[in-house]
């Protein structure tokens, strides 16, 4: 890289970085904005046709480039502010609406549907000055925890070809662990933020369901504030400050709400372990979890407790998690399946008819629903989110597994009929969803963050959860777990 200002010299392109480090040398002139683009435009080019994870690039990157480079160096010389992400190369997910782009979300009828406008969140990120490499691979209608469709074909795991890298932010979390971007913007409704983020070793954040608008992804509502539940969009990153640094950008209320509500999220309940009380979820005899993952959480328990966190197993009062995920699984389906085509949802009915799921009756209320059922669904949902509000008043966070398996290889069959071995036990595929939906159905803020690999070399990944609208206070865990026994380390070979 050519040198840009006096801070040039010590300046080394360095794929993993962290996009807060990234910002800090464009905002010094270590770095032109240009030549960051171009350093992962190489790095994409090169690496990228092996794991198929940036799959619409975006010809306007240059020029957005040159423009934050002309907003920097005004700031510099006591002009207006540059935009908070002035300069720095990042991704977003193919569901998000991005002008003069397409949004395919990986079906044929889409493949040729260029969207007319940003989404909020995409609108949000340009308003920042960030600079959009492209759209990430998914699977179709962000349907799945594995990311393949019949247009850009498969994403594969950076850390094992033969596995994936989740779904349905999977693109996304390939090319960050790749080092290809530095930021990506996924959605998550049944884990899609989350579920990458453990199988790849990153960080990812589903914001409080509110946080972000939740429009301008397809599958999903049109317009604002729509009545519309459970689904959000979030950032994965390499570090979890950046999440913070997304979420700041990005966070806030839109189209008729954004005439008078304002946003004021309070500051991380504590600033060290030792200052937190963290919950433990207690293991369900009735949902294997791969016991790697299940040491994994147990060591960090005992970490936290041996640094003075106050660290206990519990949960919700009278929480049982067998019925939490069958309202889960009710209520999933009747957000996924509403917004899709009478016979995708027929076909899905089909599918659960007969099955020997204990979930297969959940599945098939949510799939036939009516307007009363719904109404005494979202009842129900509202008097668990009445018991997380209780159980955040004695707790900070709530620490679960993300998956209950590591990254696994890729699977064809047909979704009902797939299985996951767990500790040599067969597991309906579907299983995956049930950490993920402890967050999921009552909206709360729920971070992803590493915490090791597995004896064959897999990250394993774990989540806190907090207290509705205060993301600050996961995150800011995520991060002390971090600085106190590491966080991300970039793949073998990259």
């Amino acid at each position: 890289m050519s040198s840009t200002g006096p801070a040039a010299k010590s300046w080394t392109f360095d794929p993993f970085a962290s996009a807060t480090e990234m910002l800090r040398a464009l905002r010094a002139g270590a770095v032109s904005a240009v030549e960051l683009l171009e350093a992962h435009l190489q790095r994409v080019e090169r690496i990228n046709p092996r794991l198929n994870a940036i799959v619409i690039p975006n010809p306007a990157a240059r020029q957005a480039a040159l423009n934050a480079d002309r907003a920097l160096a005004s700031e510099r010389s006591g002009g207006p502010t540059a935009g908070a992400l002035a300069g720095l190369p990042l991704t977003i997910k193919d569901c998000i609406d991005v002008a003069g782009l397409r949004t395919t979300a990986g079906v044929r009828d889409l493949a040729d549907h260029v969207a007319a406008a940003d989404g909020p969140v995409a609108a949000r990120i340009r308003a920042a000055s960030g600079v959009l490499i492209g759209k990430t691979n998914v699977p179709p209608m962000a349907g799945d925890w594995q990311t393949v469709n019949a247009i850009f074909g498969r994403t594969l795991n950076p850390w094992d070809p033969e596995r994936t890298p989740g779904g349905s932010t999977g693109g996304g979390a390939a090319a960050l662990a790749a080092g290809l971007t530095s930021l990506e913007l996924g959605s998550d409704i049944g884990g899609s933020i989350r579920v990458p983020a453990a199988f790849c070793g990153l960080y990812g954040h589903r914001p409080s369901e509110t946080l972000v608008p939740r429009y301008g992804h397809v599958p999903g509502p049109t317009g604002p504030n729509p009545a519309f539940a459970m689904g959000v969009q979030g950032p994965l990153a390499r570090d979890a400050r950046d999440l913070q640094l997304a979420l700041d950008v990005t966070a806030g209320p839109a189209g008729d709400e954004a005439v008078a509500w304002r946003l004021e999220l309070p500051p991380a309940r504590a600033e060290r372990l030792a200052d937190l009380r963290v919950a433990v979820l207690p293991a369900a005899d009735w949902l294997p979890v791969d016991e790697e993952i299940g040491a994994a959480l147990d060591e960090l328990a005992a970490r936290l407790s041996r640094v003075s966190a106050r660290v206990q197993v519990a949960s919700p009062e009278r929480f049982d998690l067998r019925e939490h995920e069958t309202l889960y699984t009710t209520l999933l389906d009747v957000m996924i399946f509403g917004d899709l085509p009478p016979a995708v949802r027929e076909r899905a009915i089909s599918e659960h008819r007969g099955s020997d799921d204990p979930f297969a009756a959940a599945h098939l209320a949510g799939l036939e629903a009516t307007a009363n059922d719904l109404s005494r669904l979202f009842e129900r949902r509202e008097q668990y989110r009445a018991a997380f509000r209780a159980f955040f008043r004695e707790w900070d966070v709530l620490l679960t597994p993300v998956t209950i398996v590591p990254a696994f290889s890729h699977d064809d069959s047909v979704f009902a009929a797939r299985r996951l071995d767990v500790n040599g036990a067969s597991v309906p595929y579907a299983r995956l969803q049930v950490y993920p939906g402890l967050a999921g159905l009552s909206g709360q803020p729920a971070t992803a963050f590493p915490v090791g690999r597995t004896r064959g070399g897999l990250p394993i990944g774990l989540q806190a959860i907090g207290p509705y609208l205060e993301d600050r206070t996961p995150i800011r865990f995520a991060e002390l777990v971090a600085r106190e026994w590491g966080g991300f380390t970039p793949p073998p070979g990259y």
